[in-house]
């Protein structure tokens, strides 16, 4: 594949995609190695998974909906919250955030006709949709029971679904592994001409970390899950303190990925809502460089908090002090980019499309989730909250009100430049308020019951706690319901939406300067970059682009700064 040189704009032809487009129904859809299709099969099978995962925590809330338990055992209550956990968090955020929107996004972005290794590329999703059946598949067999972390020595106990467990979440251990070599070496060696590192998207920059957390955090899971997976079916004792091993390896070993794990869920959302407060407000992003750069350190500060989730462990009292006020520390970057975000929105013309009431949605309820972590990385106020719904709630304002919404937010936002439809503003509007409503309902509560001692992953509790967990159960379950409103939307779209133009929203970066759904080869002529993106009032800062001539809407014909014509 030529790619352009700033003396050679333009030299690479449809013909120089780096593989040629298939022609049969299973080259196109099923076993492709385009990474816009990579990252739609990503979508689609995160989305079945994010459903199956919805449905486990709704027979856990319809399980609470009184204090001696409601529909199932105790056994299965602990295999399907463990399922639930595992499912959301392996096989429906991860997928979703890295594989989705960065297999279909960055290289548009990035002004590329594909990633680096398209094949490995094809690799990697296909471990994912295997691993999903093997854990969910789990149940046949008796589920994991341990929760999502699946301490030993319960976990050595478990039932044989702990082992495929195990196999599940190795493999997706290595799609990600892949996925993070893939997309860093796309960023590194394949950004057009003129893209320097601070004239890139913000969302690549948030791919980017996840990229090196992925690579260098998913090492310790897949060795601590191998030696899981040994001492269960081989009985080598790495675990079992009764033969000299220690459950509190798996703990450090478990603890240094997942820590990360949390930005590895979290950052690509950062950088989703980067994009739409930009586009939304019509004004450039407040502090590009700081918002750029604090991804970077979130990711790095990301590997020195991982023992706060120990401190009940029975951690010499001397490494407590250090890892909370990492833990601390940690939230300085993170601070950095709502403030920034603040300032981008303040004296805005603001767009309160869906995409951006979920990125609203998102700033407050992750703020909040942000704000109770600040206790929990407090060592005598974790010790008491630490066993409790306090926990429950504050992952699920971290992960649900950060990720998921990030997610809808990215979905209203890319929905037209991957499908060439239009989604229904006012569908989207009702499940924004139905999905922010029903959250806070579900889960605010969770902290005053954690506050008076309830504790998480049980089954039955004690009668006083009833009132809230019935309010938490009722909003769970219209929380479920605002998943219908967005199937709903999908399904209008798919069926009757509106054609898209190739740039609705009037946005910058280059995906949206070509046709929507783009060509199988995205740019016929590698586009050059002039300038940072969200510079909104100027002319385009790109040179090199080329009308589709299949599509006349195709592209923008704003003019680059330097007063050369951006489209051939």
């Amino acid at each position: 594949m030529a790619i352009a040189t700033a003396g050679h704009i333009g030299v690479a032809s449809h013909h120089d995609h780096i593989h040629p487009e298939p022609q049969s129904f299973i080259g196109k859809y099923i076993f492709s190695i385009d990474a816009k299709v990579i990252g739609i099969q990503y979508m689609v099978v995160g989305l079945l998974f994010f459903i199956v995962s919805g449905l486990l925590a709704e027979i856990v809330r319809a399980q609470l909906l009184t204090p001696t338990g409601a529909i199932v055992s105790n056994d299965t209550y602990n295999g399907v919250y463990s399922l639930h956990a595992s499912g959301m968090i392996w096989m429906t955020i991860i997928p979703l955030v890295t594989g989705g929107f960065g297999n279909y996004v960055m290289p548009l972005m990035l002004g590329q006709r594909d990633v680096a290794f398209p094949w490995l590329n094809l690799v990697a999703f296909w471990m994912f949709p295997v691993a999903g059946v093997l854990l969910f598949g789990s149940f046949l067999v008796g589920a994991p029971d341990a929760g999502w972390t699946e301490y030993p020595p319960i976990s050595l106990q478990g039932p044989p679904g702990t082992s495929l467990w195990c196999v599940a979440i190795f493999l997706v251990g290595i799609s990600s592994s892949l996925t993070g070599i893939n997309f860093l070496v796309t960023i590194f060696k394949m950004r057009a001409p003129g893209m320097t590192f601070t004239r890139m998207p913000l969302f690549v920059w948030a791919q980017m970390a996840t990229a090196m957390l992925n690579m260098i955090a998913t090492t310790a899971l897949a060795a601590a899950l191998a030696a899981l997976f040994l001492e269960r079916q081989f009985d080598i004792p790495f675990y079992d303190p009764g033969r000299g091993g220690s459950p509190v390896l798996w703990q450090h070993m478990f603890w240094f990925y997942s820590h990360p794990a949390v930005y590895i869920m979290i950052l690509p959302a950062f950088g989703i809502v980067s994009e739409v407060f930009a586009t939304f407000s019509r004004k450039p992003i407040f502090g590009y460089k700081m918002i750029a750069f604090s991804s970077i350190a979130i990711a790095l500060l990301g590997f020195m908090v991982w023992a706060h989730h120990m401190f009940t462990s029975g951690m010499a009292p001397w490494l407590q002090l250090p890892f909370m006020i990492l833990t601390m520390v940690v939230a300085v970057p993170t601070g950095v980019k709502i403030f920034s975000w603040l300032a981008t929105l303040w004296g805005g013309k603001i767009e309160f499309h869906p995409a951006m009431l979920f990125s609203l949605g998102f700033l407050i309820v992750f703020t909040f989730g942000g704000i109770t972590g600040v206790f929990l990385s407090s060592v005598p106020a974790d010790l008491y909250f630490h066993g409790t719904y306090f926990v429950v709630a504050h992952i699920h304002y971290v992960l649900f009100g950060g990720s998921i919404f990030g997610i809808y937010a990215g979905v209203y936002y890319w929905w037209p430049k991957m499908t060439g439809r239009m989604m229904s503003y006012k569908l989207g509007v009702a499940h924004f308020w139905a999905t922010f409503v029903a959250f806070n309902i579900t889960f605010l509560p969770m902290h005053w019951v954690g506050l008076q001692g309830m504790p998480r992953r049980v089954a039955q509790y004690r009668p006083e706690f009833q009132f809230w967990n019935d309010v938490e159960s009722i909003g769970s379950f219209i929380l479920a319901g605002s998943t219908l409103i967005f199937l709903y939307a999908i399904a209008e779209s798919m069926l009757k939406g509106k054609k898209a133009p190739a740039n609705p929203w009037g946005a910058r970066t280059l995906e949206w300067q070509v046709s929507s759904p783009p060509p199988y080869y995205n740019f016929k002529k590698i586009p050059a970059v002039l300038t940072n993106p969200y510079d909104f009032g100027e002319p385009l800062p790109y040179v090199g682009l080329v009308r589709d001539a299949s599509n006349p809407e195709h592209p923008s014909t704003g003019r680059a700064s330097s007063g050369t014509p951006a489209h051939a």
